[in-house]
C-alpha cells in the first residue's frame, strides 16, 4: 500500500494508474490485468511475477523487464533478455 501511495502521487505516473475495485478483482481477473498491462510492478523473487512475466513472452510482448539492473553510468538496463524467464539455470525450480 505504501509503494502504492507513492506511485499515485507522483505527478507524472499517478494519473495513468487504474485501480481495480476490491468488489470486482478475482484472481483470473487481477493476473489477466496484470499479464495485458502496459506496466506491471512485481517482486523478480515471486513466482506471481514469473508467470506473467512468462505469459507477457507468450503472447508475444517483447520485454518483460524483470531482470533488470543499473549499468556504471547508472542506467537501468536489461541484464538479461525474455528468454532467461525459461532458462532453468536463470530461474531454477521456478522455470
Amino acid at each position: 500500500p505504501e509503494i502504492l501511495e507513492k506511485l499515485l502521487a507522483d505527478p507524472e505516473i499517478g494519473p495513468n494508474i487504474r485501480l481495480i475495485p476490491d468488489e470486482a478483482s478475482w484472481v483470473g481477473g487481477d493476473v489477466t490485468a496484470a499479464v495485458m498491462s502496459n506496466v506491471f510492478i512485481g517482486n523478480p523473487a515471486s513466482t506471481f511475477s514469473g508467470f506473467i512475466a512468462k505469459s507477457r513472452v507468450a503472447l508475444g510482448f517483447d520485454a518483460t523487464y524483470l531482470f533488470r539492473k543499473k549499468n556504471k553510468a547508472g542506467e537501468w538496463v536489461d541484464a538479461c533478455d525474455e528468454h532467461c524467464i525459461f532458462d532453468k539455470h536463470v530461474m531454477r525450480s521456478m522455470a
